[in-house]
């Protein structure tokens, strides 16, 4: 099994390293890391008051919602994020890397500091537990725990963690994260029109995915509370 991942995850780099330019202008820098590190909690919280009408009142995001026969798109979930994505999505909105009707003019009222004292509150606080919705997830088990070397599709798990928890670099955590949300990102990576990951390896996976798979991904996720 290891070596199966490891034959997996070499084949992919030369794949991501050729991929084009980064889709950021965040680079990982010690100073940039430490920026991160060292964002104030109790300050972000103060901050992030101003976020409970979309993102819930825990940072437990919104699903979608039916407004006068019109679908709304959920709201991401934002409590347990890794810290280092909060900060470098509220930096990609800034630079324009990344956009949105709401958050390009909310991030762009954000210093640096601001981003990473929001982001480090978000990080210390845990999504609240809900009901488990039991959908049947064995399509998506197989794509997490194995991938899929006939398309080179590393297993979820080798960047999002056994349990979705994500990496201290900049990958997300995904557990619990709305599941309309994660399709439309996914969704939105596929065809281009989100285009701020490192060097296209969201892009890339998200383009051999079939619509079915993305769901059955998306309801997997949301269940890993």
């Amino acid at each position: 099994m290891k070596a199966r991942i490891l034959v997996l995850v070499i084949s992919l780099f030369p794949v991501f390293a050729n991929a084009g330019e980064s889709g950021s202008q965040i680079a990982w820098t010690p100073e940039t890391l430490n920026i991160v590190k060292n964002g104030h909690a109790d300050k972000g919280q103060i901050i992030a008051e101003s976020c409970k009408a979309c993102h819930g009142q825990r940072g437990e995001g919104m699903p979608p919602v039916n407004k006068d026969g019109e679908i709304l798109p959920a709201v991401p979930a934002l409590a347990g994020q890794v810290a280092n994505y909060t900060f470098k999505q509220l930096r990609d909105y800034f630079n324009d890397d990344r956009s949105n009707e709401s958050m390009t003019g909310i991030a762009k009222s954000l210093s640096e500091q601001d981003a990473a004292d929001v982001a480090a509150w978000f990080a210390s606080i845990s999504l609240p537990k809900s009901a488990n919705d039991n959908k049947n997830v064995s399509a998506a088990e197989t794509l997490v725990k194995d991938g899929d070397g006939k398309r080179i599709l590393p297993p979820c798990f080798v960047c999002h963690g056994a349990n979705g928890q994500g990496e201290k670099m900049d990958i997300p955590s995904l557990a619990g994260q709305q599941a309309d949300y994660f399709e439309r990102t996914l969704a939105a990576y596929k065809n281009g029109q989100r285009h701020n990951d490192i060097y296209s390896r969201m892009r890339l996976i998200a383009k051999q995915l079939s619509d079915a798979e993305v769901k059955a991904l998306a309801e997997y996720y949301q269940q890993l509370k």
